[in-house]
């Protein structure tokens, strides 16, 4: 299983602030882990406090890009409704920029109807046509040789005579689509995007999922191989089977679901979990770290389990 990145992945929206992030993601790069990723929400789920409030993904991103130097930077995922897709282009780029060439976009269709209400975004239906329609304008933003212009005539989305500027500083931004859409998810990641991501499935889910994926992107004459295909998963390891419970318990969570829904237990545990992603063709994981106060957590995980995949 050599060649399996692992990626820490937060949810700020549950409590955080963004000096508590910046100090993850120092970590992160500290103790050798390939990203720092960051949900996109602006209102907390479940029992959480939320305190102090929600942080948005592209600022923080924007600082952590001044704040580390090696990590890649990104989120899971953008929600396509907090942003028009030109303004997004222009952000993802900048940030890019100050990155010196380290972001990724995790673009999704958006789904929580709840914070759209709690701070006054509109929801609108059609969503996935809408992300359709966003993809293609912030590729094609970027794609647009310089001295060129850019026009796009959808249903939702208008772009007349544009400069199609910034440019990120990488050729190509990598474009992370994901979910478990039977139909439409497979299609649009087979035509836009560099990674494919399964969140919180089961391997056989993963599996099937992958599969469709695979036979869209031939569909759409790419090479399955073309594709990153990846998985995000919450963890929970620890030292034993105290630390384990303990590191369960902060999070609001049971030990035996964790086991079976996610990664938890001994890093020996782990690391055999995260062979059978590994052997249905994923070569990345995302881990869900909740507890964002337990810097201890990142370093179990960098020295027994990072350690054993390189």
């Amino acid at each position: 299983m050599e060649g399996m990145d692992l990626r820490i992945f937060t949810e700020p929206q549950q409590g955080a602030d963004y000096d508590t992030l910046l100090t993850v993601a120092k970590a992160t790069e500290d103790l050798g882990f390939d990203a720092f990723f960051r949900s996109d929400h602006y209102l907390k789920m479940g029992s959480a406090d939320g305190l102090p409030g929600p942080t948005d993904a592209w600022i923080t991103l924007a600082g952590l890009a001044r704040e580390t130097s090696r990590i890649r930077l990104g989120t899971l995922m953008t929600a396509g409704t907090f942003r028009l897709p030109g303004v997004l282009a222009i952000q993802v780029a900048q940030v890019d920029q100050m990155s010196g060439g380290r972001v990724e976009l995790g673009l999704g269709a958006g789904w929580f109807e709840e914070e759209h209400k709690a701070y006054g975004i509109p929801f609108p239906a059609e969503r996935m046509a809408r992300l359709e329609e966003q993809l293609a304008i912030v590729t094609g933003l970027w794609a647009t040789e310089s001295g060129r212009r850019f026009d796009y005539a959808g249903r939702h989305y208008q772009v007349e005579n544009s400069p199609a500027l910034p440019k990120p500083a990488q050729a190509k931004v990598p474009v992370l689509i994901g979910g478990h859409g039977a139909r439409r998810t497979p299609r649009l990641a087979a035509r836009y995007a560099d990674e494919f991501n399964m969140p919180f499935a089961s391997v056989a889910d993963s599996a099937r999922q992958f599969a469709r994926v695979r036979e869209a992107a031939a569909e759409a004459g790419r090479r399955a191989g073309d594709l990153i295909y990846s998985n995000a998963l919450v963890v929970c390891v620890g030292k034993d089977d105290a630390e384990v419970a303990r590191r369960a318990a902060a999070i609001g969570r049971e030990v035996d679901e964790l086991k079976a829904n996610g990664l938890a237990g001994s890093p020996d545990e782990v690391v055999e979990k995260l062979g059978t992603y590994s052997a249905i063709g994923s070569s990345r994981t995302y881990l869900q770290l909740l507890d964002l106060d337990d810097l201890d957590h990142l370093e179990l995980i960098s020295s027994r389990v990072l350690s054993q995949l390189r």
